[in-house]
């Protein structure tokens, strides 16, 4: 239990509970583990668990004719699911894969109600955290109606950079491992386009890639690329 506490303390929709709520919610949640590339949830199923990641990485995406469109990366610390368990019969509105074996924590829809019965303030919370990303969705909207690819790319490495960014000596590297597909997804363009301007940025000695791990050497370069 004290693993799952420390776990989600400094999660955003948990952050405000007090030491004894969060010992309880904790009693709450259980274990589940996946494979790399296992299939979590699938769209339209039943949204039965909120999962809080403890390690791995999680892909959100939809299929959109046949294209994938992948619309966040969540890491650990992070917590996806929540959307379709704010309404009882609420289905899963995107999928979500693993992209690599990650350990995961879930609470089920109706013991979270029930302990949100008893925690005003986890309500507030909840529709805090569900209003910020559905901010971050209309942006990406935005971006993929009205900025050209090459802005499309750049900007999303410049966030990348920012959500999962580890400050290095000089430089802030991305701790996900991305594919140049993975990226292109991401984007919602096709990945010769982000080979292309990933090189053009590596000639600039603007970031490096080994491993595929991107690392952001200057930043400031690289914002001042992006046209809005």
């Amino acid at each position: 239990m004290h693993h799952v506490v420390e776990l989600i303390r400094d999660i955003p929709l948990f952050q405000d509970l007090s030491e004894a709520e969060l010992i309880d919610i904790s009693a709450l949640f259980y274990e589940r583990k996946f494979r790399k590339n296992e299939i979590v949830f699938l769209e339209d199923q039943p949204g039965e668990e909120l999962f809080v990641i403890e390690s791995g990485t999680v892909k959100i995406f939809r299929i959109d004719n046949a294209k994938q469109i992948t619309l966040a990366l969540f890491r650990s610390g992070d917590f996806f699911g929540d959307m379709s368990i704010v309404t009882k019969g609420g289905t899963r509105s995107a999928n979500a894969e693993t992209l690599e074996a990650s350990v995961m924590y879930s609470l089920k829809r109706s013991t979270f109600y029930d302990f949100m019965s008893r925690s005003p303030g986890l309500c507030m919370r909840l529709l805090e955290v569900t209003m910020d990303r559905l901010r971050r969705a209309n942006e990406q909207i935005h971006g993929l109606t009205f900025l050209d690819v090459r802005s499309r790319i750049l900007k999303t490495i410049y966030q990348l950079s920012q959500q999962h960014g580890e400050r290095r000596q000089n430089s802030v590297q991305i701790s996900v491992k991305l594919t140049h597909q993975e990226i292109a997804n991401l984007v919602g363009t096709v990945r010769e386009s982000v080979t292309k301007v990933l090189q053009e940025l590596q000639d600039e000695k603007i970031i490096t890639i080994r491993n595929k791990l991107i690392s952001i050497e200057r930043m400031e370069e690289l914002e001042r690329k992006i046209v809005y």
